[in-house]
């Protein structure tokens, strides 16, 4: 059994793991992925904040994504209280491909809960993917502060992935909602096989 189906049936839905190269490339380019873990952070928060300001008529989801913005805004600040403790600086903000890449599925045009949904699910998988890579970061790398600080986070992450993914499955028709999330689990392995292993990105 190779390690993709060794692994396969462990993480959060996702249907292709992150390459294991990936954690030992990271941990040589530490300061540059808690940078852009940083960044990861800020948008994650402002992703939240843009859907209730756009969705607002929607309560359960103000309800449910209002302490996540202030979740992933302390995850923010503590990825930033790393890097000080580091002597790292925060640095410019880098290109998401991978996100880049999850905005062009999203289906456009549609009545207000096929919009909501869309976007609920593409933040499930991005929270699904952080998941796992903070698992590997936990498990893998040597220093044992990033160890415990990206398990306690891995955690965190799981949490918002159920949350957002159970909020497309209370607004939406639950059998289209299956489905729909069966392309973009398929959609996003096709993403992770078509980027390039680099050390400088969370995703």
């Amino acid at each position: 059994m190779n390690w993709i189906e060794s692994t396969k049936e462990k993480m959060l839905s996702l249907k292709l793991p992150t390459d294991p190269r990936w954690v030992n490339i990271a941990e040589m380019n530490i300061e540059d992925i808690l940078v852009d873990h940083a960044y990861c952070e800020q948008k994650a928060a402002s992703s939240c904040i843009s859907m209730i300001v756009l969705f607002n008529e929607f309560e359960k989801l103000v309800d449910e994504l209002t302490p996540v913005v202030a979740e992933e805004w302390g995850h923010f600040e503590r990825v930033l209280e790393q890097l000080k403790k580091r002597g790292f600086k925060l640095g410019k903000a880098r290109k998401d491909e991978y996100v880049i890449r999850l905005k062009d599925f999203v289906k456009k045009g549609g009545n207000r809960i096929q919009q909501v949904t869309e976007l609920l699910m593409m933040n499930a998988l991005i929270e699904a993917r952080s998941c796992e890579r903070f698992k590997l970061l936990s498990k893998n790398i040597q220093d044992e502060e990033l160890k415990a600080f990206y398990y306690e986070l891995m955690v965190s992450e799981a949490g918002h992935y159920v949350n957002f993914l159970e909020l497309a499955r209370y607004y939406g028709e639950p059998e289209k909602v299956e489905k729909r999330w069966k392309e973009w689990l398929q959609y996003e392995a096709e993403v992770i096989k078509g980027l390039e292993i680099r050390g400088d990105r969370m995703h």
